[in-house]
């Protein structure tokens, strides 16, 4: 769930600064001074090109992103014995799974985590908690490594920034639809844009854009299944099915995401109902159970 909630706050970040930054500059003021604004298909296409890039950029960071906001250290040398199974493990995985060796790190957490990330395949990050590395035994700790392997393998990353380049794309559409028409009808502005058209269309995509995450989310949740799947295939289903259980027990752990993370909700405990739908990750049961029904 790291590497998700790193990759939208990312591309949150970049859309919104993307957008300041074409009002400030007045770009959208002269779209507007041209009928673009009333122009539904040229919108659409503008906030396509836009909504996209914003995607691809976070695609491009994440690794760098993943490793700033957990502190995780890539081992170059290993140094310890630990380190040196780490690292063979993930070797000896990513060559069962038909992927480039994926630079392997380890960062501080009690709580028991672990993230694949990269634009590429043959690019990936693989990273583990310190605590994971702690507390589970060499079986487990590998079905781990196997469950991220799978995500690299089943290119989820890429696939995650394309739909999330889609879901861009209409959040900042409908944004600046709901913003034109607030800038018109309520601030009775008659030609270009007015100050109002520009805060409305700012909260409109923050607010359409946690609404839309669901959709990533969705997607997310489904791709866990076949990372399972993976794990299992690759570390086997006893050790994979061991991991999970494992992490079930954990969950009174304090929480995997720091708090800076968990107003998007996305945690894998105690959420019902809507909080549901902001889940990344399916509930551990269930997860257990699919593995079981193989």
């Amino acid at each position: 769930m790291l590497r998700i909630a790193l990759f939208l706050m990312t591309n949150l970040a970049i859309i919104l600064v993307a957008s300041f930054t074409l009002s400030l500059l007045g770009f959208e003021g002269y779209l507007a001074a041209n009928g673009v604004d009333l122009n539904l298909p040229s919108l659409l296409m503008f906030c396509f090109v836009f909504g996209m890039a914003g995607s691809v950029v976070s695609l491009l960071l994440s690794k760098r992103m993943a490793r700033m906001g957990t502190g995780t250290q890539i081992i170059t040398e290993p140094r310890t014995a630990e380190e040196r199974w780490l690292v063979d493990t993930v070797a000896e995985l990513a060559q069962e799974a038909g992927i480039g060796m994926p630079e392997v790190g380890i960062f501080p957490s009690q709580a028991s985590n672990a993230f694949a990330t990269g634009w590429n395949r043959n690019n990936a990050l693989v990273a583990v908690s310190t605590g994971l590395l702690s507390r589970f035994s060499k079986d487990e700790a590998r079905a781990v490594m196997a469950h991220e392997i799978g995500h690299v393998a089943n290119g989820d990353m890429v696939t995650l920034a394309l739909i999330q380049g889609v879901v861009n794309t209409f959040v900042m559409f409908f944004s600046r639809i709901i913003g034109h028409t607030i800038d018109r009808a309520v601030f009775k502005t008659e030609r270009g844009h007015g100050p109002g058209f520009y805060i409305v269309t700012f909260v409109a995509e923050i607010v359409l854009g946690i609404l839309a995450s669901m959709i990533v989310f969705w997607f997310s949740r489904r791709r866990e299944f076949r990372a399972d799947l993976a794990g299992a295939q690759l570390a086997g289903a006893p050790a994979m099915i061991g991991a999970l259980e494992r992490l079930r027990a954990e969950q009174g752990l304090p929480a995997e995401l720091p708090d800076t993370m968990m107003a998007f909700g996305i945690r894998t405990t105690g959420a019902k109902s809507m909080m549901r739908l902001f889940m990344t990750h399916p509930p551990l049961d269930e997860r257990i159970a699919a593995l079981r029904a193989l």
